[in-house]
Order: C-alpha cells, then sequence, then structure tokens
C-alpha cells in the first residue's frame, strides 16, 4: 500500500511593496512554511491601470492542509483588514489560495533560493547551486526544506553582520561557546562556527526545523562542533558567551529573563526580528544594571541588537 500524499495550502498574497515586509513577518509568526517574496507576474496594479508595471509583490507561503487551515486564514484575513485600516493610502493586499498535492519542495524553492552574500564574508548558497568563492569569501550550503533561514530576509542579514564583528573583532578567554535560539535550518549557527566559534548548541521546538538543520551541519562537514536539539530554551542551562535568537518580539518579551541569565558575564546577546514599533520595550526590558545596549543595526523596518553582559 502505497504512503497517503500530502496535501499543503499554497497562499499567494499580492500586496503593495510598502506593505510586504510586515506581511512576510505576520505569516512567518502564523507558523506558515516556506514563506517566499517575488514580484508580481502580473503586469497590472492593483487599481488596474497597466501603465505601472511591477507595484505589487507576491509572498507565497505554505500550509499543512488539516484543521488548523482555515482558522490561520480566518487570522489572515483580520490582519489584511487591520492593514487596511492602519495604511489606508495603500490598496488592501489579497491572496489567493491553490491545494498542491504532495509537493517536490526541493523543486518549488530553486527559483527563489540563489546564492546570496549576506555579510562583507559570508555567502549562503543552495545545494544545488554554483558559485566561485572570492578572496575571504566563507561559503555556506544550505537546503533550505520546509524551515525559515535562506538568509533573504533582512533579519538574518542583520544577524549575520552583528554577528561578524563580533566574533571576529574579540577573542575571550576559553573561546566562543554559543546558543542558537530557534535555528531554523541552522543558517546562523554555521555561521558563528566558519567565523571563528569553538562550539555552538542549536535548539528549536519544531522537530522538522531540527532535522532540516541537522543535514545542513552535516553538508558542511561541522557536526563536530554544532549540537542540534529539539528544545524549549526553559529548559537549557549552563552559560553561553554569545547567544543569538531572531525571533520575534513577542517571543523576546516572553523568554528575555531566561536569555539573560543563561549569558555569562562579559557576554553578548543578539537579538534580529525585532521589528522598530518595538525596539523600545526590547530595550527596555534587557538592559538593566547588568546589561547594556551594545550595538544596533537596521534594515528598513527590522532592527538587530546586541546586547553585552557586564564583568563580574
Amino acid at each position: 500500500m502505497s504512503p497517503a500524499k500530502e496535501t499543503w495550502v499554497e497562499i499567494a498574497v499580492t500586496t503593495p511593496p510598502q506593505l510586504s515586509e510586515a506581511l512576510a513577518n505576520f505569516l512567518e509568526e502564523l507558523e506558515t512554511h516556506g514563506v517566499f517574496q517575488e514580484e508580481a507576474l502580473q503586469s497590472e496594479s492593483f487599481n488596474g491601470l497597466a501603465d505601472r508595471p511591477n507595484q505589487a509583490e507576491v509572498i507565497k507561503a505554505y500550509l499543512p492542509r488539516d484543521d488548523e487551515a482555515a482558522k490561520k486564514l480566518a487570522e489572515l484575513d483580520r490582519y489584511l483588514a487591520s492593514l487596511e485600516e492602519l495604511f489606508p493610502e495603500y490598496p488592501k493586499p489579497s491572496y489567493v489560495i491553490t491545494e498542491i498535492v504532495d509537493p517536490d519542495w526541493a523543486e518549488r524553492w530553486k527559483k527563489y533560493f540563489k546564492p546570496l552574500r549576506i555579510s562583507r564574508n559570508i555567502v549562503i548558497k543552495p545545494t544545488w547551486e554554483r558559485y566561485s568563492a572570492e578572496g575571504g569569501d566563507i561559503v555556506i550550503d544550505i537546503d533550505p526544506g520546509m524551515a525559515f533561514g535562506t538568509g533573504q530576509h533582512a533579519s538574518t542579514r542583520l544577524c549575520v553582520n552583528a554577528l561578524e564583528d563580533i566574533i571576529v573583532k574579540n577573542r575571550p578567554a576559553g573561546g566562543w561557546n554559543v546558543l542558537d535560539v530557534g535555528t531554523g535550518t541552522g543558517i546562523l549557527a554555521m555561521c558563528c562556527v566558519r567565523l571563528g566559534a569553538d562550539r555552538v548548541t542549536a535548539i528549536d521546538l519544531d522537530q522538522q526545523a531540527v532535522e532540516i538543520a541537522t543535514t545542513n551541519v552535516a553538508i558542511n562537514d561541522l557536526q563536530d562542533r554544532i549540537d542540534i536539539l529539539n528544545r524549549d530554551v526553559a529548559m537549557m542551562e549552563g552559560a553561553f558567551n554569545l547567544i543569538v535568537a531572531n525571533l520575534t518580539a513577542p517571543t523576546f518579551i516572553n523568554i528575555h529573563e531566561k536569555l539573560i541569565s543563561l549569558l555569562a558575564p562579559g557576554g553578548y546577546l543578539t537579538a534580529s526580528g525585532i521589528t522598530d514599533m518595538y525596539v523600545n520595550q526590547i530595550e527596555k526590558i534587557f538592559a538593566s544594571d547588568d546589561v547594556a545596549i551594545e550595538t544596533r543595526l537596521a534594515e528598513k523596518e527590522w532592527v538587530c541588537i546586541t546586547f553585552k553582559k557586564r564583568d563580574d
């Protein structure tokens, strides 16, 4: 008897470019899979005029066809209505859904994912593409599967640039012991090691992400320096002199005390995935007598903040 075929729902949201980052972030928070952004293929703009080509972008995301799909689509409807109220100057985004049976994810991602330089030294490359490294290039191969993290999102790029500055410019006694919270494809964990970290523990609540990250670590032959765990950060113990997390602001609000408790004296915490509307709140809950703001990096509405814990 052949195994049952998987059925997925593809959500294709057409949006004005000014709202595309917010929508992509919402779809990720909605726990959809494989969020990708592309220019709209149609030449018409939202008001139907053909003399304004490429005024829209299309964001695609995927949901398993199950009982939760209808609930998540209803949440998307409510979010689109809220965007219409908040930004009446822009056309309201709309979406269409398509049912996909037994998709070949590897083939589906190929048209979206190309080699990409995300920092001075690091280039992220899909396993199916060729790339000729130059000079000091650090090339990391990624097979994203259904996990988040290909370097295309601004929050990932900001995080990698912050890590590059920290790891390359500093060398603590005993080396870098890193915790990557919400590892996704494992991209940040691998960047840390390739930049000079000695040991990385990478954790994720999603078992599928753990499996994908484990595969990517093996592809890059880094399994002797990276441990991938299916674990909640609340269950972690120990002290790390570098913690990196590319999450959402509400998640940081929920786990900030735990992250600070895991940070060794003199250690760095790099927090990305924060939109500018949350920056003041995030800085306020992390910064204290023991923790200070070290740097901020920003791209569009996305901000990555690095904190440093005071030495004992």
